[in-house]
């Protein structure tokens, strides 16, 4: 359920059980405020554990929505404990927003700068989370409905390898109530984010799991629908993982894969440059032995390791998907990671990076055209295990 009046808007994640206020929000009387309050009230009520209240894009409350607000949020918290998620690029917010908090014993603030800040290192890190889950919520618009086709069922005995923050996990979770869900990842840190969301979010099903991928401790023949996504392209040696993959799938069940192309990366306006600078991501990671251009491969792989009945297709990511700022904001940090750490690390000269990264301004800059267009393209394949 979405909000929209002049100046203002309200959404309803319900894949982070969150409520986004953006915008000015200046009602005259509160009787102004009806359909906002009931918005949150029948969002907030189809939430369980914690849910968020962001406030990082509200640049003005007059006190008569703030009242409204308060009154509102004490009555839902007494069955739902609410995290209100400001920034500090709103000088106002987290001060005032914490005075709201005091009112109830389940309202509670964070500010989001203080725990994510840009140039931490690449994915162990905690400031890389919201860009995973960032990323995540791009794909899974078209995962979910990708997913059946695949042969995912619900009542499914499902592992989810190299599961990352377990996001994905947690929305197959939600949405196909499988009748067991592993998640395995050789990242501690990773693993222990996964599991404080899941509880926090109330769903205890999860089989959050330590171990390298490449030899796990699972059993042969385990489970109906084994799930690894963009990670075979990260591998030097990914017919070691399909391997495992393999292994763990029962005779008929399927392994479900996903992977990149990174030189089809595309946006417009400035595409000639957007080109290269993805062609150029493409060589960066061959030369840290990864493959981002693993997606078309999918089907010869799939066959190689032993696989049948296998089914491929693409899909395009784009700026018209949702928020264009999402798109943004994961250019933004494959920016950071790719020109200002892997190309340093690489030893390219200061020429090559700045005319490295203003492919991805150019992509950055199409995202949020009016009128641009920026895609990131992605294979999702799988294949049976043979009885």
């Amino acid at each position: 359920m979405n909000l929209n009046i002049p100046q203002f808007a309200a959404a309803f994640d319900p894949t982070n059980q969150e409520v986004t206020l953006v915008g000015k929000l200046r009602p005259h009387a509160s009787s102004d405020m009806r359909d906002l309050l009931e918005l949150m009230v029948e969002s907030f009520g189809r939430c369980k554990g914690v849910a968020y209240l962001n406030v990082k894009r509200l640049t003005q409350i007059n006190g008569t929505a703030f009242e409204a607000l308060e009154s509102s949020l004490v009555s839902i918290c007494a069955d739902l404990r609410i995290v209100i998620v400001t920034s500090s690029v709103i000088a106002w917010s987290a001060k005032l927003f914490a005075t709201l908090a005091a009112a109830g014993e389940n309202l509670t603030v964070e500010v989001y700068d203080s725990a994510f800040y840009p140039g931490q290192s690449f994915l162990e890190d905690e400031s890389f989370i919201p860009i995973l889950r960032t990323q995540t919520k791009m794909t899974w618009r078209h995962e979910r409905q990708m997913l059946p086709r695949h042969g995912l069922e619900r009542g499914a005995r499902i592992a989810d390898i190299c599961c990352g923050i377990g996001d994905f996990a947690l929305l197959v979770q939600k949405e196909f109530n499988p009748g067991r869900m592993v998640a395995l990842d050789h990242s501690k840190r990773s693993l222990e984010y996964a599991r404080r969301v899941a509880k926090d979010f109330g769903l205890t099903e999860v089989e959050y799991t330590y171990g390298d991928a490449s030899q796990m401790l699972l059993a042969d023949d385990e489970f109906d629908f084994v799930t690894c996504r963009h990670s075979l392209q990260i591998f030097d040696r990914p017919e070691v993982l399909l391997r495992e993959l393999y292994r763990i799938c029962r005779p008929g069940g399927r392994v479900y894969i996903t992977n990149e192309k990174n030189s089809h990366c595309l946006g417009e306006p400035h595409a000639d440059s957007i080109a290269w600078t993805y062609a150029e991501v493409a060589k960066l990671f061959a030369h840290f032995d990864m493959d981002v251009e693993m997606g078309p491969k999918s089907r010869r792989l799939l066959t190689e390791a032993g696989f049948d009945e296998i089914k491929v297709e693409s899909f395009m990511v784009t700026n018209m998907d949702g928020d264009p700022q999402d798109f943004a904001d994961v250019i933004d940090a494959w920016e950071n990671v790719y020109a200002g750490e892997m190309a340093a690390r690489r030893g390219d000269t200061p020429e090559f990076i700045r005319k490295f990264r203003q492919g991805f301004v150019d992509h950055r800059t199409a995202a949020l055209h009016p009128k641009g267009y920026a895609g990131w393209p992605i294979w999702a394949a799988s294949g049976r295990k043979p009885y």
